[in-house]
């Protein structure tokens, strides 16, 4: 097994522990179906009544409908233009630990011809989120996957989960949801090292060495559902302690990715992928020493979702842009991008972004896949030798020109 595998297996497992202990949460994929519901009806969308039906997990207010066996397999649920469903639960506390609290779901419009975007609100004590549907990102009788950051949560407070359609008076969509899940991530998360393999007067060994780009292979994200064969979308959020992606602020709409029947990772278990453009990409700090040359490298790859055209975007480290290109050849391959920064203050910004826009042959928004982004302070102990050696080489050239 190797490092990255090694470190995704073990946050990996964390996660499905701390997942294990967060019990109090119910009937989140909605397959628990209401009370007083005759079984076997030929009527899929089922009107629900306050008075009459309670949803398991679940209270509501306005038109609220449950909806039996949708397309994608399983049940959901239907929010009507005043439509609202709520579930109180307690926070989870683990060594008196806070957690980031993620929240996948599947949505989508209710009628595939609604002329303006399907919204919901998501609140939470001190916080709301609106997630709106985008036919960009996929064409409306689809599902499609959404992530929301929604703060930090423990010592076992009660959490109110209120999802509220935002249809307005001119549209009046309803909009299906499926698919809660919630990805909890210690705050903070204990992540700033690595192993390093190598070899010292002729043994090999084994050391630990700090890591400059926090989540640099983004393995620390929302949870995926299993429909979530689309990817995760991300939306934008300025904000690094905020985001649905751990220690990096989202440009535009980023798609959240791990290896499924439409996508194959490059490393570990998750990547992004630049979906919106020109407006598309992630950004974050790090500590560096002033002055210090350091090797900042990124890896890029297509998928196998045809995209059309060849990706185009920049690296920014600090005031310096490195532009990349990369041909498409369809078969889901990659590279490395390398380049030698300096760093000019010891607070550095990088991003990402893609500076070209790609559609597949449906028109649906794709882009460039970036994983495993790192930087290492360059070797001075080389440079060194490698420059006298040249100086070496020189002198003895100018030394036989001299004698011949």
């Amino acid at each position: 097994m190797g490092i990255w595998q090694a470190e995704a297996a073990g946050l990996l497992l964390l996660q499905l522990l701390i997942a294990s202990a967060f019990a109090d949460l119910q009937n989140l994929d909605f397959e628990t179906p209401p009370t007083n519901i005759r079984k076997n009806l030929t009527n899929q969308f089922i009107p629900l009544n306050s008075t009459i039906n309670t949803l398991p997990g679940w209270s509501y207010q306005g038109t609220v409908q449950y909806v039996t066996s949708p397309s994608q397999g399983g049940n959901a649920i239907y929010l009507g233009q005043d439509g609202k469903i709520n579930q109180t639960f307690k926070a989870v506390k683990e060594f008196d630990q806070n957690y980031d609290y993620l929240l996948t779901f599947n949505f989508k419009p209710a009628q595939p011809n609604c002329t303006s975007p399907t919204s919901v609100t998501i609140y939470v004590p001190n916080r709301s989120v609106v997630v709106s549907f985008d036919k960009k990102f996929g064409n409306s009788s689809s599902w499609q996957t959404h992530a929301c950051y929604l703060g930090v949560h423990g010592n076992k407070e009660l959490i109110n989960l209120t999802i509220e359609n935002q249809s307005t008076n001119t549209t009046k969509c309803g909009v299906v949801l499926d698919s809660f899940i919630f990805e909890l991530i210690p705050n903070p998360i204990s992540y700033d090292t690595d192993f390093w393999f190598g070899y010292e007067n002729g043994k090999e060994i084994t050391k630990l060495k700090k890591k400059l780009v926090l989540n640099g292979g983004f393995e620390v994200g929302p949870a995926f559902s299993n429909n979530s064969y689309g990817g995760v979308l991300m939306s934008a959020e300025s904000n690094p302690a905020k985001s649905t992606l751990n220690q990096w602020a989202i440009l535009g709409t980023v798609k959240y990715i791990t290896t499924n029947k439409n996508y194959e990772v490059p490393e570990g278990v998750a990547a992004i992928e630049l979906v919106s453009g020109k407006s598309s990409g992630v950004q974050t700090t790090v500590t560096l020493k002033k002055g210090s040359e350091y090797n900042l490298e990124v890896f890029v790859s297509e998928n196998n979702d045809a995209c059309i055209g060849k990706f185009e975007g920049g690296v920014q480290a600090g005031s310096i842009v490195h532009d990349f290109v990369m041909g498409r050849n369809r078969r889901g391959n990659g590279r490395s991008f390398s380049w030698i920064i300096k760093a000019e203050s010891s607070v550095t910004h990088i991003s990402i972004r893609s500076s070209r826009t790609t559609k597949t042959k449906d028109q649906v928004f794709c882009g460039p896949v970036i994983d495993n982004v790192t930087i290492e302070l360059v070797s001075y102990g080389l440079k060194l030798q490698i420059s006298i050696l040249f100086v070496g080489i020189g002198f003895l050239v100018t030394l036989a020109q001299i004698t011949g």
